[in-house]
């Protein structure tokens, strides 16, 4: 037996492997063609920002790791890196200029479930999920326990995750929100934009985001996050969800991201499924789980996809203001998933891409999608 005090020193750096257990084993579109794994072997598949973690979990898999370890460490390159605004470190901040980060771990073989929400000051709130999930009779903590538990698992508490490019893009929005507030313009400044910004945030440089958003001065709120699902040779499932939430958030807002059964599932006797995009809509529809209920009933994992994504656009008619002029969807969702036997698929309200691994290699595809143009 393992004493709290032997866990807790063995947990101090930053959690490292005893996050994971520690004794892991090392118009509507038609209906496209099935994606299948052409060989016997493993299937990663995420959002279109995880070429590199599905590339990193596929290498993981095949020198003989854990489904859970493969993904969370695939996403972790996403959490750390600054330079991606919807993940982690660097991700956008709620209307306060806080950053609040959202997660949720699946792994299949052991029906296991963690979560934490509205987490502060954590680079990989993916990995204190994980912990939440290996030791605690919990599934979800949110907020102030939820930051509280993970420095008493030995992770690194930050003052801030806001780095200068994400908190220039916050005060951008604070400057354009309404001409009848305190916050002025650039051209209201005298100055030019670039040197505004540079007086406000020293030492920033401008940086081109990777989310492939409008700048919320365009009228159109940035989200973004990373799912990202895996099955091994041996048809064991596992997921996680990760995400910084949509930008400009009041401050307590939680999407899909950490909801089990919204924007992350997994049946290690049917398939995992996980979402990007509005999360309002996805929680609503309980997204990934619809979409492993329709795998179970027969369907592919890219029809699957479709459905629920039609299911969003049907609960959609009743809300106005979530409509277009043509009625459509005034947002986009993307679903990812992948059955026991290593098909996968992948779709979105409007043409969107995913990334994916297999023996053959990784790549980034388009995906299906419900409504083109």
């Amino acid at each position: 037996m393992t004493t709290r005090r032997d866990f807790l020193v063995s947990a101090g750096a930053g959690l490292g492997a005893a996050a994971l257990g520690g004794t892991l084993p090392s118009a509507l579109a038609g209906a496209p063609a099935i994606h299948t794994n052409p060989a016997a072997g493993p299937v990663v598949i995420a959002s279109a920002n995880g070429l590199e973690a599905v590339r990193h979990a596929l290498a993981t898999l095949q020198a003989g790791g854990d489904t859970l370890e493969a993904v969370i460490e695939g996403v972790n390159i996403v959490e750390l890196d600054p330079a991606d605004m919807s993940v982690g470190y660097g991700g956008l901040p709620n209307d306060e200029g806080v950053v609040q980060l959202d997660s949720s771990v699946m792994h299949g073989p052991s029906r296991g479930a963690g979560a934490v929400a509205a987490l502060e000051g954590v680079k990989t709130p993916s990995r204190v999920a994980v912990a939440v999930m290996r030791y605690t009779d919990h599934v979800l903590l949110v907020g102030e326990g939820a930051q509280r538990f993970a420095r008493q698992m030995g992770f690194e508490i930050l003052d801030t995750l806001l780095t200068p490019e994400a908190r220039e893009r916050w005060l951008r929005w604070k400057a354009s929100i309404s001409d009848r507030d305190d916050w002025l313009e650039p051209d209201e400044t005298g100055l030019g934009e670039s040197e505004f910004l540079r007086e406000l945030v020293p030492d920033a440089r401008r940086v081109e985001s990777r989310m492939g958003m409008l700048d919320s001065a365009d009228g159109v709120r940035p989200w973004g996050t990373i799912n990202c699902c895996a099955v091994d040779a041996n048809g064991d499932l596992s997921g996680v969800t990760t995400t910084s939430g949509l930008a400009w958030k009041i401050p307590g807002r939680v999407g899909d991201s950490p909801i089990i059964g919204a924007g992350l599932y997994v049946d290690n006797d049917v398939g995992a499924a996980g979402s990007t995009g509005r999360g309002e809509a996805v929680i609503k529809t309980c997204g990934s789980h619809t979409v492993v209920e329709l795998m179970r009933q027969g369907s592919s994992p890219t029809d699957a996809c479709l459905e629920a994504l039609r299911r969003i656009a049907r609960w959609t008619e009743a809300q106005p203001r979530l409509r277009r002029d043509d009625g459509r969807p005034a947002f986009n969702v993307n679903y990812y998933a992948v059955n026991k036997r290593g098909e996968f698929g992948a779709a979105a309200l409007y043409p969107s891409r995913f990334a994916v691994a297999t023996p053959s290699g990784a790549e980034v595809r388009d995906s299906a999608a419900v409504f083109q143009g």
